[in-house]
């Protein structure tokens, strides 16, 4: 069964990671930066992975160096030691995506990236998307569901049935994705996973919007939304394909 997006995030531009400012201290994928966002009025995309202890935390890259003082992956962490340790360049620690929803508390919509901390995106074992699922069920505002890897959307398909979700597509470019076999990467390049999982949208890379298969799908009836767009110039052309970007480093205007 297809769940339709709704019509809000179509029509507000989404926060990458939040409306974050690192110039003002807030950091992508912290509370400051969705509290930003939702204070603008944008629809926020966010990512999540999996702890030690089972919980689905607010964190994009696999390893905490980038973006914490601390090394090591995330998944060898608890959530509770994770919200020990504060994102780099503010007070803000590592949320939970409990943690989330409870500061957004509906006011904008979600998008929610499935992360999949591996190179191969083969199939997940559905503990990610269970605790996903689990802290979903008792919330009460917007939310849309996305991952790179078809398998996480379709344990979304059984977990969450009711809840919009799609697929973040690429053209899959061996320089950019070195672990996809050439199979893998060819089956998702043809996106061929869209009807057997069940979605209604995608988000793909603003930099391949014209690809034969991304008309083909929006020809069908596929909302068409893409990623990252970092200028109004980037916006203008992405959006003569794409209904709405996820965007960063600039006040994306609201469509008239």
């Amino acid at each position: 069964m297809r769940v339709p997006l709704p019509p809000a995030l179509l029509t507000k531009p989404i926060a990458h990671r939040g409306y974050h400012n690192a110039a003002a201290r807030i950091p992508e994928n912290s509370l400051s930066a969705f509290e930003a966002a939702a204070r603008a009025g944008y629809a926020i995309e966010l990512d999540v992975q999996l702890t030690k202890d089972g919980q689905a935390v607010v964190f994009h890259d696999d390893t905490l160096d980038r973006l914490t003082a601390e090394r090591g992956a995330v998944r060898d962490c608890t959530a509770a030691t994770l919200g020990r340790i504060v994102l780099t360049n503010s007070d803000d620690p590592i949320p939970t995506l409990a943690q989330v929803l409870g500061l957004v508390a509906g006011r904008v919509p979600l998008l929610i990236e499935i992360k999949d901390t591996g190179d191969g995106l083969a199939a997940t074992d559905g503990q990610l998307e269970a605790a996903t699922a689990g802290v979903l069920a008792r919330y009460n505002g917007v939310v849309a569901l996305m991952s790179f890897n078809p398998s996480s959307v379709a344990h979304m398909a059984r977990l969450a049935p009711g809840l919009p979700r799609g697929l973040t597509t690429d053209a899959f470019a061996r320089a950019d994705w070195p672990g996809l076999s050439a199979h893998m990467a060819a089956e998702l390049r043809g996106i061929v996973a869209y009807d057997a999982t069940g979605s209604s949208f995608l988000s793909h890379n603003h930099a391949d919007l014209g690809a034969a298969r991304v008309a083909e799908l929006k020809a069908q009836g596929a909302d068409i939304l893409c990623w990252t767009i970092r200028s109004p110039a980037q916006e203008a052309q992405a959006r003569a394909i794409a209904q709405n970007v996820t965007f960063e480093g600039y006040a994306a205007p609201f469509p008239a």
